[in-house]
């Protein structure tokens, strides 16, 4: 029987390289304005004992402040003030460690991290290392975690890093700016109550805010995308735009900025960042520049990378009246710049997920040193 000549025949696409991973998703999380009063109910099954505290790790820009008599402490818990002035850093996980195992013989039942990037990032790094040994520098890289963290909640008090949702707690090390990446950084669960947001500086809403919108910009035009991580990352970036150049209710742009900074940290769960966070980790570890700003910093000089990216941005800039600081590598000595460009350098994974494969033809050391001269 001959087929039917009018039935077009199926194409056969080329089949793409794939790389499959089974990642970890945070399995409980609560939305909502006020639901941060749902903790003490959330952390009361987690309780192994009067004996194991939940140790409380919160911005020390709340202290003196309602929220901490808000924070449910019962039997021998502990809140420990973190400054978040500085990124967050190896040594100081190893310091936090040291100071929980001193103070209580028994196992805490688990960490909370109230803050920013930079406290939930201390947080997941703390919870690793209460049950892994050695130093936290051990463990900066890809799945080099070899036992579960201790239970560990995520509050997030500001919105974009996307720290609330990933899988790596970046940390500045002895030899380099890295993440703990690993299925065990996760959070156990996440409260986002966009309330905890109120009253953020202008410039600090704008660059956290600015990290979110850079992660969907990288992720959304890497080598990576698939249809995972661009469904999570356009939803992102289309609240970015609301947020960032509309005129909404300050009650609707704290919860929509809080969604973005989801979806964008979701959107490079299954993909990964690029050019702006791989010279921005460069810019953190030689002069101490916080994450969010120092993204925007290298973001605004790399329209040969991301045309319409820092176009959009750069309109989100004017109408918020954010003027960058200027001039901050002029002083840097011939070393500083070799540092700071062979730790960007040794990202190549977010370089990868840029350019591809063949991204060191593009990328050279003159070429890096061009861009830092801009800024």
């Amino acid at each position: 029987m001959q087929p039917n000549k009018n039935i077009k025949e199926e194409v056969q696409e080329p089949k793409k390289k794939t790389s499959f991973r089974n990642f970890p998703m945070v399995p409980k999380v609560v939305f909502g304005c006020g639901s941060f009063s749902q903790l003490n109910s959330i952390l009361l099954p987690q309780r192994k004992h009067a004996e194991a505290p939940f140790i409380f790790l919160v911005d020390d820009v709340f202290e003196n402040t309602a929220l901490l008599n808000e924070i449910p402490l019962i039997f021998n818990d502990q809140i420990i003030l973190i400054s978040a002035d500085q990124e967050p850093k190896t040594q100081q996980v190893d310091a936090l460690v040291q100071q929980i195992k001193s103070t209580f013989s028994e196992m805490p039942s688990g960490i909370v991290g109230i803050g920013g990037g930079t406290v939930l990032d201390l947080s997941k790094a703390v919870s690793i290392l209460l049950n892994n040994t050695g130093s936290a520098a051990d463990y900066q890289g890809w799945d080099l975690v070899t036992k579960p963290a201790i239970y560990h909640v995520g509050i997030p008090t500001i919105s974009g890093t996307g720290a609330e949702v990933s899988r790596t707690t970046v940390l500045l090390g002895p030899k380099m700016k890295l993440g703990i990446n690993s299925d065990y950084t996760t959070f156990d669960q996440v409260v986002l109550d966009p309330d905890l947001t109120k009253g953020v500086a202008i410039d600090q809403w704008f660059f956290t805010g600015m990290d979110c919108f850079i992660h969907c910009i990288e992720s959304l035009k890497g080598t990576f995308l698939n249809t995972f991580s661009q469904s999570y990352g356009e939803k992102a970036l289309d609240l970015c735009k609301e947020v960032f150049l509309e005129d909404l209710s300050p009650s609707e742009s704290r919860e929509k900025l809080m969604m973005a900074s989801w979806h964008g940290g979701m959107s490079i769960a299954y993909s990964q960042v690029g050019v702006a966070h791989a010279l921005s980790y460069g810019l953190s570890y030689v002069l101490g520049v916080k994450h969010g700003i120092g993204n925007c910093l290298v973001f605004d000089h790399l329209e040969e990378f991301y045309p319409e990216g820092v176009a959009l941005f750069q309109e989100m800039k004017a109408k918020h009246n954010i003027v960058l600081p200027k001039n901050i590598c002029a002083k840097l000595t011939h070393e500083e710049f070799d540092t700071m460009i062979n730790v960007a350098m040794g990202m190549k994974p977010l370089w990868e997920n840029a350019l591809g494969d063949d991204w060191q033809k593009i990328i050279t050391p003159t070429k890096l040193k061009s861009i830092y001269q801009k800024i």
